[in-house]
């Protein structure tokens, strides 16, 4: 389908599409120390994670995130949820979020920053993205067969993040 047929134009609003992913060995759970050099968070703890390129589906693109940042190769990952952030102008931000779990392999820093497995119950000295105290806790939580969640991030006139989650409804 073209253009024309889907609908596609400058004055709806555009997004591009992310990935983010957490992957587990027990108890803990493996965050990136964003890398001094980075342009989004530098010196910040988050999943791992980054954009998908054209062409490829989110499944392929957050497998191939979690090979570049990390060395481990995973079977499968579970798709936990969507976050669209709301930027105020087009282009917005779409994030894929998934979970995996990693019962074995040494993760590899890469270029994008250090690795550490974290117990999530600990990330308060952590210096963390400010969403992840609270998406975390629901990422881990959601059971297979769970409906994934939505939600939209927005900032306030003073920057502040606000972050509005759907409800987490068995399927």
């Amino acid at each position: 389908m073209g253009e024309n047929i889907q609908g596609v134009n400058v004055d709806r609003y555009m997004v591009i599409p992310r990935t983010l992913v957490f992957l587990t060995r027990g108890n803990q759970v493996l965050l990136q120390k964003a890398a001094a050099h980075k342009r989004l968070w530098p010196g910040r703890y988050n999943g791992i994670g980054g954009h998908v390129e054209r062409g490829e589906d989110v499944l392929n693109a957050a497998k191939r995130e979690v090979v570049e940042e990390t060395g481990l190769i995973l079977d499968g990952l579970q798709y936990c949820g969507t976050i669209f952030v709301d930027r105020g102008s087009s282009p917005g931000v779409v994030v894929f979020v998934f979970r995996g779990e990693s019962l074995e392999g040494e993760v590899v820093d890469s270029i994008e920053g250090e690795l550490q497995w974290v117990n999530p119950a600990n990330l308060t000295p952590l210096n963390t993205v400010e969403d992840l105290p609270e998406l975390l806790p629901r990422v881990l939580e959601l059971e297979r067969g769970n409906v994934p969640f939505s939600a939209v991030y927005r900032y306030d006139e003073d920057d502040h993040l606000m972050m509005f989650f759907s409800d987490q409804r068995r399927s």
